[in-house]
């Protein structure tokens, strides 16, 4: 089937966009959480909550895309699909591709490892109110037009991570976090938490301004959100650190940080533009 647009209005209440690379031992574990809870949201609404959840494998060499597969065979393709993409362009270019090809009212995207559990997306959702002054399970067609962006957090928890990592770790993060604040978001603590909750509107403008493919696309996501003065909020959110993470201790925040100063310096010097058209 072909996958729809973010310009078409909407047709589902919800659209979970989850990136995944080389996750077939992960994914599972996250899928059955992910899918409990919003069959159950259903099934206590009626069937009037709708939803779909894309898998987007980005260029996987393992079993991703056929694990991914099964769920669209067990819950059907109107609830599950999965976008496989050749070759691998990195977790912002696959969550950018999959809020692209997404059709709900409001969009989440959430790390494949399932480090934050479902039910904090019902913090994320009544923060999201409080900022559209709306209800998307009531009147989805209202909300989606909205702008707001709605970050989960693990800020609450960094003294507890701090404890547990070696002092070079420790000063490696407080320097990201300090670049992140010298050159791109003042207003969030937790730019890097991959649990995210957007209304449609806001993610048809922020993903069509996008550059970033890598790690540090949330950064320049939330940037261009601030640069357009798009309601932005910060949740508090349960994590548990999942063995298997992509990311390579050091040489990864170096990268992040070395793209950091590059989204403030090619958007400062207008090498890159912002899209401020509606």
């Amino acid at each position: 089937m072909p996958f729809p647009s973010i310009e078409e209005p909407w047709s589902v209440k919800l659209s979970v966009v989850v990136p995944a690379y080389d996750e077939e031992v992960r994914l599972p574990p996250m899928l059955d959480e992910c899918f409990e809870f919003l069959e159950k949201r259903a099934r206590d609404s009626d069937n009037q909550f709708t939803y779909e959840v894309i898998v987007v494998s980005d260029g996987s060499r393992d079993k991703t895309v056929e694990v991914a597969q099964k769920y669209t065979t067990k819950f059907g393709c109107n609830k599950c699909r999965v976008l496989d993409l050749k070759p691998n362009r990195g977790k912002g270019g696959a969550v950018r591709l999959g809020m692209k090809s997404s059709r709900g009212s409001v969009l989440l995207f959430a790390d494949a490892d399932g480090a934050t559990k479902f039910s904090d997306l019902e913090k994320l959702e009544d923060c999201l109110k409080e900022l559209v002054k709306g209800d998307y399970k009531t009147k989805p067609e209202d909300v989606s037009l909205e702008q707001a962006v709605v970050c989960g957090s693990r800020a609450h928890l960094e003294d507890e991570a701090i404890a547990s990592r070696s002092i070079f770790r420790t000063i490696l993060m407080h320097g990201f976090h300090f670049l992140v604040w010298s050159f791109a978001v003042r207003n969030i603590r937790d730019t890097q938490c991959g649990f995210k909750l957007l209304t449609r509107e806001s993610a048809r403008v922020l993903f069509s301004s996008l550059h970033v493919e890598r790690w540090a696309f949330d950064v320049e996501l939330l940037y261009i959100a601030q640069e357009l003065k798009i309601p932005m909020a910060e949740v508090a959110v349960n994590w548990t650190e999942i063995e298997g993470s992509k990311i390579v201790p050091v040489w990864s925040w170096l990268q992040m940080g070395r793209d950091l100063f590059l989204i403030w310096l090619r958007y400062t010097i207008g090498a890159w533009k912002i899209n401020r058209n509606k």
